[in-house]
């Protein structure tokens, strides 16, 4: 599974294996794809340093990434200020606190600890936190930076470039992918609707060779619907230049999951089994249905409030949802190849089943295209 794009980064599997698990991202670079570690979680830099650090200690030489949240246009408060957290817990409706308190009420969810802080903040999607992030990242030798939320700041780009780091960023239309060329972006992710976390509305067969043809001569990766060597074969058809993988990596061994319940309505869930709600951060993005996603999703109900309102809302209530293992409530952005999802293996048994099925497709289009083989 070599491409020019695995060959410039030197390693063996054009697949790219994006995970909040440092372990994972390490133990996906060693097997030889390219791990790269999502940075969303780290609001203190002195947490991402540390696991930098083992990431390092742990990749035995092999390269590896970052991938941060990043809005490409700053936003601002009042009086041209950086917007704060509490700028945006000031604007949140009253109603819609109220039905947070109820839902989780209805279902008897209990309270954190006293002095325990909620798991995730909203804080991860802000500006200065990535820049925060990046000041970290760039002591470190990483070969690719990779921005969830498109084009990053002119100028991000430009300090990865000034230290030989290639910039990523993800794209759900064509007209997207134009845009990153234009602003210097060095590879494309073309996430279709099957993806988990933010997607948007076309699909990964649709979308690759959409994307491929509008950012010519960039190389593009896959991403969306993709967990088994067939697909990897399917995307590379279609004129990706590798994969990008996150959902599968959710059920490995090295995964450090906050909870197991979690784990186990992955391996139960099928492909249907998944949703585009708004409910976790006010964009669309895939993740398991709950009854939690369907109280959001009710018309009755208030909606959702746009990003990062909404994030900032819930992120309590996730936090204590988790805690306690609620799991009627209990979910996680996953794409809809959790369907695949249904054994805890290790990220090599993985690289091992890509391996093969990717062999297997290729041997026999060969036939195909060599004799007019149709078995």
């Amino acid at each position: 599974m070599q491409t020019e794009l695995s060959n410039r980064l030197g390693v063996e599997h054009a697949v790219f294996g994006f995970t909040p698990f440092p372990a994972v991202a390490a133990a996906i670079s060693r097997a030889g794809g390219f791990g790269v570690l999502g940075a969303v979680r780290y609001t203190a830099p002195e947490d991402l340093k540390r696991d930098l650090d083992w990431i390092e200690a742990n990749v035995d030489g092999m390269p590896y990434g970052l991938d941060v949240v990043m809005p490409a246009k700053k936003v601002e408060a009042t009086g041209g200020r950086a917007l704060t957290e509490a700028d945006v817990e000031a604007m949140i409706p009253e109603g819609h606190r109220r039905f947070v308190r109820d839902t989780l009420a209805k279902y008897g969810v209990a309270d954190l600890d006293e002095g325990e802080a909620s798991g995730w903040r909203i804080t991860g999607w802000m500006e200065q936190v990535a820049r925060d992030q990046l000041d970290v990242a760039f002591d470190y030798p990483i070969k690719l930076l990779a921005n969830a939320l498109g084009s990053p700041p002119l100028d991000v780009v430009e300090r990865a470039h000034d230290r030989g780091v290639l910039v990523a960023a993800l794209a759900g239309s064509a007209r997207h992918a134009r845009k990153h060329a234009e602003a210097g972006i060095d590879i494309v992710v073309a996430q279709g609707y099957e993806a988990g976390g933010h997607t948007g509305e076309i699909a990964t067969m649709v979308l690759t060779p959409e994307v491929v043809d509008a950012v010519d001569p960039l190389p593009v990766l896959a991403a969306g619907g993709i967990g088994s060597g067939r697909q990897v074969a399917a995307a590379l058809s279609l004129g990706a230049q590798g994969v990008w993988l996150g959902s599968v990596w959710l059920t490995v061994t090295e995964a450090e999951m906050h909870s197991r319940a979690v784990t186990r309505k992955l391996l139960a869930a099928g492909s249907g089994d998944t949703v585009r709600s708004r409910a976790l951060t006010g964009k669309p993005a895939r993740q398991l249905r709950t009854e939690w996603t369907d109280a959001w999703d009710d018309p009755d109900g208030p909606g959702t409030l746009p990003m990062p309102l909404q994030g900032l809302l819930v992120a309590e209530a996730l936090s204590r949802i988790q805690k306690h293992e609620v799991e009627p409530l209990l979910g996680t952005p996953v794409g809809q190849i959790v369907g695949r999802m249904n054994s805890e293996r290790g990220v090599q048994e993985v690289f091992d089943d890509l391996t093969r099925g990717f062999e297997h497709a290729v041997d026999r289009i060969n036939r195909i295209a060599g004799r007019g083989d149709q078995s």
